[in-house]
């Protein structure tokens, strides 16, 4: 029988003890894991949003100026925002509305913090279009909130789909009250 030349170490209790071979295979592979690392890392990263989104992310709107029965739209993530200073007769419509009447049942209390001041997102929830209604002047729908002449979508005072074919209401964008005069939305 040949006797196996084996450059193995072994220990006394029979247990491989490590010799440079082993090193070197660990430290290769520490290495290609850190050259994978540094080549994944600008690829991942570059799906991160552009600072110029982030700065959008979030926008501060100051409400003083904006008088009871007057609207001002602002741009949010791309988007047009609606927000509305209701008079005390557009509260009054919102807040008498049979709820188990709606498509898309939601309180006027659900959809505005404060009753005064209405914020909602200012896209048509059936094709992305901009309903009307924001300008004095402008066609209000039947419900005197807004009107999409697109489809005939028809909103009341709360931004509730009341006719067309809309699916839901317009939404509500994440907003908190900063100050009695800034609102932050997003």
């Amino acid at each position: 029988m040949a006797k196996s030349n084996s450059k193995k170490k072994l220990t006394s209790a029979g247990v491989h003890e490590p010799g440079r071979r082993d090193f070197f295979v660990v430290a290769t592979y520490a290495m290609a894991g850190l050259g994978a690392a540094s080549v994944a890392w600008p690829l991942i990263d570059q799906m991160n949003p552009a600072a110029d989104t982030l700065a959008l992310a979030n926008i501060e709107v100051d409400i003083s100026k904006i008088v009871e029965g007057q609207s001002i739209t602002v741009k949010w993530r791309g988007k047009p925002v609606f927000i509305r200073h209701r008079t005390a007769d557009e509260i009054t419509r919102a807040n008498a509305t049979e709820i188990n009447n709606l498509r898309d049942p939601e309180s006027d209390q659900d959809r505005a913090e404060k009753p005064q001041l209405l914020v909602l997102v200012g896209v048509c929830t059936h094709l992305g279009c901009v309903p009307l209604g924001q300008k004095s002047g402008e066609v209000r729908g039947e419900y005197d909130g807004w009107f999409c002449p697109c489809h005939g979508s028809h909103y009341d005072t709360s931004g509730r789909i009341r006719k067309g074919p809309a699916p839901t209401n317009l939404a509500v964008p994440p907003y908190s009250y900063l100050s009695d005069s800034v609102i932050r939305i997003g």
